[in-house]
Formats: structure tokens, C-alpha cells, sequence
């Protein structure tokens, strides 16, 4: 029992807001009503009164009593020919405003409630007056509450949310620091025995590109150690030269690929220059063209592209795999998700915050056709 409301906490929350926001809005409906028939009433018997003052010559004191009264609600009261020929609570001065206008407000209150009638006889004819009201300022408000009732609960479930999703991003992130500085950890021992051995091996043997190669991939572990185990802490940014960074990436990755991918690559002649931490733009660069190899299926094109402009950098990571649907773009950046039935989604969420929260520039699907390529860009300012 305990597991089932556990697991369905959020479906029970939201019968509970509905029921208690129905019963409010129920509640309010039916105290709106009640002042409603209270206010037509009142209008009623005050225009009972006039009926009384107009066919009696002796007004007795409870006649004279309703009448003095004001109400609360605008009142106008018209002949039978809809000529205004009185009218209480409306905000209209005869000195300075023009009739055109009390006619106007006329219209307005015809609107609110269905007029009540004034009958008498004289001695010619009879008489059919209206007396018009308007809802009381009171009532009007009231017509408000439920909307804003709702309001406040959205806003109360908005925070609610965000809390909650905040608590759950900050304990995933906590997890992910540890896992991954464990991993850091486990690999720390065995590689510093291997960089020994190397180093051995180089004493006894001449130099030879296998060792120079196994030397290069012992020192990008090491890189890679080093980033799992600075998780958590916010990374210092050094000016570096970014087109040196990604030809060092592209190139290490281009030998270790199949010869069935081909790299072409197109670079500035000269250095540029911005606010960089090196390790993380490199994994970052590193996931971009792992993940197009894997869309292309281990064979196609791997472009790389640096557009040297006037306040920032863009580096562009093209593919000619299978692409990515449009209502993806923004999706693939979110941690979790992946198309792969292998893998963690945490790639491209991690790169884009590394593009944008530690480097402050911007991750993006540049363009995607599906089954001919797609291609990411990212954009960093030469001064952050």
C-alpha cells in the first residue's frame, strides 16, 4: 500500500488540488449567487418605495427610510420612452461631463442585470418606468477570485516543481562527482604502473612509433583521469590557442579511427586566442566527432571547421550519418537522453555544459538532414 501511494504521490497530489480547487471555485460560485439575489432585493424593494412616493401624497417613514438609502450599487432609472430621469452611484457630474456619457454608462449596467420595473397610475395613463443596477464593486471582485485562486495555486505548484527538480538535477550531480571520481581513483593506480613500464621500455628500447603512440595514449588517460577527478569543482579558463587545441584533438583521434572515416579539416593560418580550459574543450570536441562516427556507422566524413570572427570563434563538427529529427535539437542536449541502445545520454548534456556554463558561449544543431549528415556548432567569445 505504502509502495503504491509512494509511486503515485504526484497523480494523488494533483486529485487533491483539483477536488480542493473544484470545491473552492464551488464554494465562491454559490456565495456569488447568494449576494447577487441579496443585491436584487435591495434594488427591488427600493423600487418598491418609489412606487409608493409616487402614488401617495403621505410618504409614511419606512418609504421615506428605503429611499434615503444608497446602496452600494450604481442605479439609474429611465421613463417609459428610455429617457434617463434619475440616477444614484454613478460617477458622472452634470457640471462638467456631457449626457452623452451617462448614456453610455447605461449601457454598460444593461449589461450586468435584467432591469426591474416601475408601475403606477395617474390620472391619464399608466406608467411603466426601469430602474437599471449595476453590480456592487464588491461582487465584480468577487468574479475575480476564483482566476486568481488558481493563479496562486499554479505558482504554488511551479515552485513546488522546481524545488523538486532542483533537489533531484543536485543529487544526480553528486552522484555523478562521486562515480566519477571513483573512477579516477581505480584508474589512477594501474596507469601510473604502466607509465613506469614505459618508461622501462624506453631505456632499453630504441624509440619506436608503437611506444611513442602508447606513450600518447598514456598521457590522454592521464588527461582523462584528471578531468574525472576535478568533477564538482568549477574549472579554471587559460588563454590558449584554439586552433592548436582542436588540431591536437582532431589529429589524435584521426589515427586512432578506422580508415573507413575521413577527416577534412579546415583552419585559420594564424593562432586564435581566447579564455579556454583546455581538457574540457578537447573532451568536448572528442565527444562531438566520437558521436558522428557512430552516426555514420564507422564509415563517412568527419568535418571540422574553425571561422575565425570578429568577436568570437565558431567551430563547426559535421557528419554524413543518419541526422537527427528537428523537434530533437533541443532534446539530445538533455542528460539522460540518447538514441543509442548502449549508453548513458550523458555525452552532449555535458558538453553543452561545458560550452555553456563554464565558457559561456553556445552549443547548437547548426542543421540536420536526415540520412545525409548533421552538423553541430559551437561559438566562444573571444573575451568572457
Amino acid at each position: 500500500m505504502l509502495s503504491f501511494i509512494k509511486n503515485n504521490l504526484r497523480n494523488i497530489w494533483l486529485l487533491a488540488a483539483f477536488f480542493i480547487v473544484s470545491l473552492i471555485v464551488w464554494n465562491t460560485n454559490l456565495l456569488f449567487s447568494t449576494l447577487k439575489q441579496e443585491e436584487r432585493k435591495k434594488m427591488e424593494l427600493w423600487a418598491l418605495a418609489q412606487e409608493e412616493l409616487i402614488q401617495n401624497s403621505v410618504v409614511n417613514n419606512l418609504t421615506f427610510e428605503v429611499l434615503q438609502q444608497t446602496w452600494i450599487n450604481p442605479m439609474i432609472q429611465v421613463d417609459q420612452n428610455g429617457e434617463i430621469i434619475g440616477h444614484k452611484n454613478v460617477d458622472w457630474d452634470a457640471t462638467q461631463m456631457d449626457s452623452l456619457e451617462l448614456y453610455n454608462r447605461l449601457k454598460q449596467i444593461k449589461r450586468e442585470n435584467q432591469p426591474i420595473l416601475i408601475q403606477y397610475q395617474d390620472s391619464l395613463s399608466n406608467i411603466n418606468q426601469k430602474l437599471y443596477y449595476g453590480d456592487s464593486i464588491l461582487l465584480k471582485k468577487l468574479q475575480y477570485y476564483p482566476l486568481a485562486l488558481l493563479l496562486i495555486i499554479f505558482l504554488f505548484g511551479a515552485v513546488l516543481y522546481f524545488v523538486y527538480k532542483t533537489s533531484r538535477i543536485s543529487a544526480q550531480n553528486r552522484l555523478w562527482t562521486a562515480m566519477a571520481k571513483e573512477t579516477a581513483h581505480q584508474i589512477g593506480t594501474p596507469l601510473t604502473s604502466m607509465i613506469g613500464w614505459i618508461t622501462l621500455m624506453k631505456e632499453k628500447e630504441e624509440a619506436s612509433e608503437p611506444l611513442s603512440e602508447i606513450e600518447k595514449d598514456l598521457a590522454r588517460l592521464q588527461v582523462i583521469t584528471d578531468r574525472f577527478s576535478k568533477m564538482g569543482f568549477l574549472p579554471e579558463l587559460q588563454v590558449a590557442d584554439i586552433v592548436a587545441e582542436t588540431k591536437n584533438t582532431v589529429e589524435y583521434l584521426e589515427k586512432r579511427s578506422s580508415t573507413l572515416v575521413k577527416f577534412q579539416t579546415q583552419f585559420p593560418e594564424d593562432g586564435v586566442l581566447l579564455p579556454l580550459n583546455r581538457q574540457l574543450f578537447s573532451w568536448t570536441l572528442e565527444n562531438l566527432i566520437k558521436n558522428g562516427i557512430d552516426a555514420m556507422k564507422g564509415k563517412g566524413t568527419i568535418g571540422v571547421r574553425i571561422e575565425n570572427q570578429v568577436n568570437s570563434v565558431a567551430i563547426t563538427v559535421s557528419d554524413t550519418g543518419a541526422g537527427i529529427k528537428k523537434d530533437l535539437y533541443k532534446k539530445i542536449f538533455s542528460p539522460g537522453f540518447t538514441s543509442k541502445k548502449r549508453g548513458w545520454g550523458l555525452g552532449l548534456s555535458l558538453a553543452k555544459r561545458i560550452i555553456t556554463d563554464y565558457h559561456k558561449g553556445k552549443i547548437s544543431v547548426k542543421n540536420s538532414v536526415l540520412g545525409q549528415g548533421t552538423t553541430f556548432e559551437i561559438i566562444l567569445k573571444k573575451d568572457t
